[in-house]
């Protein structure tokens, strides 16, 4: 079984509703069980600056899927979740990036793993080690903990679920 995490961010609409319908589309895919959340922080947008903040989460899945198959089936989720990408960082209805799969160490066109700016975002790092506190860079082995002190950005928390069950269930 293969192992992910993947991360959630929304600004537009009911957000908190956006990354529960997001996660649970996810944990719904017959090849794809999510078994993991981290807590849900608010944070500024990041590049283009003149939108409104974003709630993160970052989720870990189990799957059968390879790493190019599970992407295909967050970009499903987008667009049935009607992301448009029309300005590049711009708001959007729900991003669903997948961070890490297993160790792996890939670069293709459709895909790069690690995800190539993951290194640079708190909103990504905070809660993935708050989840994965001792897990390691598969590039460089080195703790995700050391690196965090170079991520830019605020992050806040916003709201806490003790399991997935609570969060998917949970109104806003």
């Amino acid at each position: 079984m293969n192992r992910g995490y993947i991360s959630l961010g929304s600004n537009m609409g009911n957000r908190l509703h956006m990354l529960q319908r997001a996660a649970g589309l996810l944990n719904a895919h017959s090849k794809v069980e999510v078994d993991g959340i981290s807590s849900v922080y608010e944070t500024e947008p990041v590049g283009f600056t003149d939108q409104q903040a974003f709630l993160n989460m970052v989720i870990t899945v189990k799957t059968s899927l390879s790493s190019l198959e599970l992407l295909k089936v967050c970009q499903v989720i987008e667009q049935q979740l009607h992301r448009e990408r029309l300005v590049r960082w711009g708001p959007r209805t729900i991003d669903l990036d997948i961070l890490l799969y297993n160790q792996d160490n890939m670069e293709t066109e459709e895909l790069t793993i690690p995800h190539p700016r993951m290194y640079e975002r708190a909103f990504v790092l905070v809660p993935l080690l708050i989840m994965e506190p001792d897990l390691q860079d598969p590039r460089s082995g080195r703790l995700f903990k050391e690196l965090v002190r170079a991520a830019e950005g605020d992050v806040q928390l916003y709201r806490t679920y003790p399991n997935l069950t609570v969060f998917l269930n949970a109104s806003e």
